[in-house]
């Protein structure tokens, strides 16, 4: 009999912030994976890189104004080199919970790149802020560079745009890994952002929308659940007000119904909730799920948490 297959998607809380802070919260995640694993699930695993991608991005900009003969990094560099350092302590991390528990599997890190289309008008509105706050004499020289800047409280920023994934690269060896029954971890950061230029992949100045890859791999891999890991229990209609309500379960007819009513925050949980739509619409069987890394075993259960079925 066929395992059954989760694609988990871990949100930036579940994740640190800071290298002390990844290390401790790669501990507790590792723990709620590897009971998945313990329980038969074949898993891929996808993550937030928001904090450190902008680290790097600062670091390395920072790096190629104070010494001659550097430049600074673009953002599909960052975005990989977050891939494998927050890969490195995440497999790290899930490989010796496992062993812990007797169980011995490789974990894997894929360093995924996700093309992207260059006439996507999400490249016309950029919406990702990155980077440290400058000064106008900085945001002059980015904006003469090509590059977008916002205002801000202090100064300004960089803004990159979130276009929409297309297609996964690496998928076939993402595929291969889960089918020997070996834990992946995969489109990190929504995945390196790439753009096709005949036989060349070009890195796209770009952040992809995490949640909305996750979706993409899991049609890819066809996944039996799709599980957003969030920093709220349940997906609510009406947050922020006195009159919020917690959703138990959704059709994907009621999910278009409530992204139509704007019930959904653009920049946090719509793309969750597009992601499960575009999932579930692609197979029958299937069903995404919206919760916290503390709710997630529940969550499969349908004791907690937010179940969106077909």
């Amino acid at each position: 009999m066929a395992k059954k297959r989760i694609v988990m998607a871990i949100g930036h809380k579940d994740m640190g912030t800071n290298l002390p802070e990844q290390k401790e919260a790669v501990q507790r995640t590792a723990k709620v994976i590897a009971d998945f694993i313990q329980e038969g699930w074949q898993v891929a695993i996808v993550h937030s890189n928001a904090p450190q991608v902008g680290m790097i991005h600062t670091a390395m900009n920072e790096f190629g104004r104070q010494h001659d003969g550097y430049s600074s990094a673009p953002m599909s560099v960052c975005s990989a080199m977050s891939q494998g350092y927050i890969g490195y302590d995440l497999q790290n991390g899930i490989r010796a919970e496992l062993i812990r528990r007797g169980i011995y599997k490789p974990v894997s890190t894929v360093l995924t790149q996700v093309t992207v289309d260059p006439y996507d008008e999400a490249f016309y509105t950029p919406v990702k802020v990155i980077g440290r706050v400058m000064n106008r004499e900085e945001a002059d020289e980015e904006e003469a560079k090509g590059n977008h800047v916002k205002e801000v409280e202090g100064g300004f920023r960089r803004i990159v745009a979130s276009p929409h994934p297309v297609a996964i690269v690496e998928i076939d060896a993402i595929k291969a890994l889960l089918d020997a029954d070996q834990i992946v971890i995969a489109c990190g950061g929504g995945g390196i952002p790439v753009m096709e230029q005949g036989y060349n992949l070009r890195g796209a100045s770009a952040i992809i929308e995490k949640d909305l890859a996750t979706g993409l791999l899991a049609r890819e891999t066809d996944a039996d659940v799709m599980m957003i890991l969030t920093s709220v229990d349940n997906v609510t209609l009406n947050y922020g007000t006195d009159h919020e309500e917690p959703i138990k379960n959704m059709t994907i007819d009621q999910a278009k119904d409530y992204i139509s009513q704007g019930q959904f925050e653009f920049a946090s949980m719509l793309p969750k909730i597009s992601a499960s739509v575009d999932f579930l619409e692609c197979g029958k069987g299937r069903k995404a799920i919206i919760t916290s890394l503390d709710k997630a075993e529940e969550a499969l259960k349908g004791e907690a948490g937010t179940t969106i079925n077909g």
